[in-house]
């Protein structure tokens, strides 16, 4: 999110305290509202309104150039907008050399998605020490996809419910299809010796974090950068140790509790490492990585994602490429975001998660955001017109 399990949030591993929870509950629809059309969106007045910074909008305007291919072509989930919408706005943004905060407000109207109570955690892309072969002091397993891990209907589902996609599964080689092996399997061996290490990192709890970020960066002692991204999952459902953690009491500011911050769950984890272990056994999701030539990692739209400009979120509720305004309580958020990703723990309306890049600063900021306060969605003021007419 990072089609991580993107991933993906750091932060989101801390809020929903139960990639990624943090301290309160995710902002969700009612349950019969499954998307944006069904729960409502209403105009709100004009983007010039919003006060919005050139330094700001000069950046995602550039993330949204990225996007547009994709939502010029791709249908939009949330029901608010056709590709015929996006093909007008991103004609012109291909070619515009203005002011960009005067492009938003010439091609977009500012939307609030249901009561637009929005719900903001963080993520970034990770550094940590590791090599593309194994050695001493770098012995943690980076795997690529394996083979047998597959989409395919196992026996233990009966056929009454085999409806859409098949689960992901393992494929045996008499064709049979089982669940695949957990993530206390994978550390236990079960890949061992397929020849799936695209390389090895030095700490088990920056490779687990790593993971629900979805991507990241190993620095080889040599200074080599290998960027790795998400290439699969499998296919068992993700749980957020920081909820586990607050349900035991671990989180808080009482005495021997940990901060609810990813650097806290990380801090009690090094020093009760036997605890720790299981503590993240009990998330059996493992996410399998591809190594990374462009110049950033990749999002859910296939484009890479920038700091401090583009956003996860659900795309039920909030089209693809569509540029998000946010005004919260955690001022280093406000302002404008592109939807260019989403994430396992990114789920319902006004639900986003942040991405602020790579470094010691941006794995601060990520790791301790969470941030409370409105959303507004621009679309294009073809699909703005729509909601009017409705």
């Amino acid at each position: 999110m990072l089609q991580r399990l993107l991933t993906l949030g750091a932060a989101a591993f801390l809020a929903s305290c139960t990639i990624v929870p943090k301290p309160g509950p995710d902002i969700a629809p009612p349950a019969a509202a499954t998307t944006a059309a069904l729960l409502g969106a209403s105009s709100m007045g004009s983007v010039g309104g919003l006060g919005m910074d050139r330094s700001d909008a000069e950046s995602a305007f550039a993330s949204f150039r990225e996007s547009c291919s994709y939502a010029e072509r791709r249908d939009d989930r949330s029901g608010l907008t056709t590709p015929e919408d996006w093909q007008g706005v991103c004609a012109t943004a291909r070619n515009y050399s203005g002011d960009p905060r005067r492009y938003f407000a010439d091609n977009f109207e500012p939307v609030r998605i249901g009561t637009g109570e929005a719900f903001a955690t963080g993520y970034f892309e990770p550094e940590i020490a590791g090599s593309r072969t194994r050695r001493a002091g770098y012995e943690e397993p980076v795997y690529a996809m394996p083979a047998d891990l597959v989409r395919c209907w196992r026996d233990d589902i009966p056929e009454s419910e085999r409806t859409g996609n098949p689960p992901l599964s393992r494929k045996l080689p008499d064709g049979r299809c089982i669940e695949y092996y957990t993530r206390a399997e994978i550390d236990d061996g079960a890949l061992v010796g397929r020849g799936l290490e695209i390389g090895w990192a030095a700490d088990p709890v920056e490779i687990f974090f790593l993971q629900i970020q979805g991507s990241g960066r190993l620095i080889t002692p040599e200074g080599e950068v290998i960027r790795i991204g998400y290439a699969g999952q499998n296919g068992h459902s993700y749980t957020g140790i920081g909820g586990v953690m607050r349900e035991r009491g671990l989180l808080g500011t009482g005495p021997g509790q940990y901060s609810g911050s990813m650097q806290g769950i990380m801090q009690y984890i090094r020093e009760n490492p036997e605890e720790g272990r299981a503590l993240m056994r009990l998330n059996e999701s493992w996410v399998f990585f591809r190594e990374l030539t462009g110049d950033g990692p990749l999002g859910s739209l296939g484009v890479p994602v920038r700091g401090r400009s583009s956003v996860a979120v659900d795309p039920n509720f909030v089209p693809y490429g569509a540029p998000v305004w946010l005004d919260l309580d955690r001022a280093e958020a406000d302002g404008l975001w592109i939807a260019q990703d989403t994430g396992g723990a990114i789920k319902g309306a006004n639900r986003f998660d942040t991405f602020w890049g790579a470094g010691s600063e941006a794995r601060t900021i990520a790791g301790g955001m969470s941030g409370r306060g409105q959303a507004l969605v621009l679309l294009p003021k073809s699909a703005a017109a729509r909601l009017k007419d409705r």
